[in-house]
């Protein structure tokens, strides 16, 4: 090997072509494992590998454990969930009719990797599924507070507590379907139904106020 073989520039471009070919081999791996997941939510490492089209020890140098992967697939699918649903204005149209498109989105990405979701929700800690999901969730909490301060949904119960039964509705017909208890092409429209009746509904008769120390929110 020459000394102009082992210049800084020659080490530099060298450098910058293996990072170019890892970032590539990453988002193939990633892309694999986000529509390579069975309906038996079987996380197969060689079959995701094949169809990323790189080796064995190729996947696992850059995700050694599968639920390295399963994180990052997670993580993954909630950007993309996050970057749809940012091409819908909170601030424009009835809340109500803005709401039941935010929760159709959210759901045909979530129903595209429902598959994936159950993997993770079987291989990674709760808080780690609720935090990618706080992108989401802060949409859908500037949404409520909005229909709550045009009186529009129902504000007897506290903001944070209504977001969360949004993402436990989410996630619950998630689980459904995958169970074969409630069909794909039904569970989308039983969530916005289920969740704007919630929304849109008032106390019952001879209720009390929540705790006055529970957080309102909005």
């Amino acid at each position: 090997m020459t000394m102009d073989d082992q210049s800084p520039a020659r080490r530099g471009d060298a450098g910058r072509r293996r990072r170019a070919d890892a970032e590539r081999s990453i988002a193939a791996i990633l892309d694999a494992a986000l529509n390579t997941v069975p309906s038996d939510g079987e996380f197969n490492m060689s079959a995701i590998a094949r169809a990323a089209g790189v080796s064995r020890v190729t996947l696992y140098s850059h995700f050694p454990t599968r639920e390295a992967l399963v994180d990052a697939a997670l993580q993954r699918a909630f950007a993309q969930t996050h970057e749809a649903l940012t091409e819908l204005p909170l601030d424009q149209g009835p809340p109500q009719e803005v709401l039941a498109q935010l929760l159709s989105s959210s759901w045909q990405v979530l129903e595209r990797h429902r598959n994936l979701y159950l993997v993770a929700s079987a291989n990674l800690p709760p808080d780690r599924l609720r935090a990618y999901a706080e992108l989401v969730l802060d949409r859908i909490e500037r949404l409520l507070a909005r229909g709550r301060a045009e009186g529009v949904f129902r504000d007897d119960l506290p903001l944070d507590w209504l977001v969360a039964t949004v993402y436990t509705l989410m996630h619950l017909a998630a689980e459904q379907v995958g169970s074969g208890r409630t069909k794909a092409d039904l569970a989308g429209e039983l969530v916005s139904t289920t969740i704007l009746s919630l929304l849109t509904a008032g106390p019952p008769a001879g209720a009390t106020e929540p705790n006055a120390g529970t957080k309102q929110g909005g």
